[in-house]
């Protein structure tokens, strides 16, 4: 949250949005957030509040490798992050920016990124199902075991009292017969 809302003052919404992108931008960037609080006992947001981003950016800099925020990054996130809400930049001023100048994914591009996680992903789908479906037909002989009436290694087994008539087979016909109780 911007600094004026923490601190229960009067704010824009729209200069209260520009703030939380500077922090979004900061995150995506940077993979963490660049402060804790926008508050003035925020020991890192207080640098900023206190014009020395260049500690700020310093401390940053050191959890990165070397060149990892470029000048013009930096000046682009010190100024939206700015205590006073009338020092912030703009929407206008943000999309001006040298850092927001840089190249670009074409539509072209971004179309053929997705069509290729598109079939990335439908291969890996379709390669799970194949080996669920052959872990299933696995299952299934393991548990198939002797049936009646079906030729297995040349011998056929029929149940106690069924007609040997119904088999009609050439292979050995073994009747399976339960003991009573």
């Amino acid at each position: 949250m911007a600094p004026e809302i923490l601190l229960k003052e009067p704010y824009q919404g729209h200069v209260v949005d520009l703030f939380a992108l500077g922090i979004i931008l900061f995150i995506l960037y940077a993979g963490h957030p660049p402060f804790n609080m926008a508050h003035p006992n925020d020991s890192h947001y207080k640098l900023i509040a206190t014009n020395r981003a260049d500690l700020f950016w310093k401390y940053h800099s050191n959890r990165k490798p070397a060149g990892f925020f470029s000048d013009s990054f930096k000046d682009l996130i010190t100024n939206m992050l700015q205590t006073t809400a009338n020092q912030r930049l703009g929407m206008a001023d943000i999309i001006g920016h040298p850092w927001m100048q840089g190249q670009f994914a074409s539509s072209a591009d971004i179309q053929q990124e997705f069509a290729n996680r598109e079939a990335s992903i439908k291969s890996t789908k379709e390669a799970e199902q194949a080996e669920k479906a052959a872990k299933r037909q696995d299952n299934n002989q393991s548990r198939v075991g002797v049936r009646r009436g079906v030729n297995a290694d040349g011998k056929c087994y029929m149940s106690d009292g069924q007609d040997l008539e119904e088999s009609k087979t050439d292979s050995e016909i073994v009747c399976l017969k339960l003991d009573t109780y």
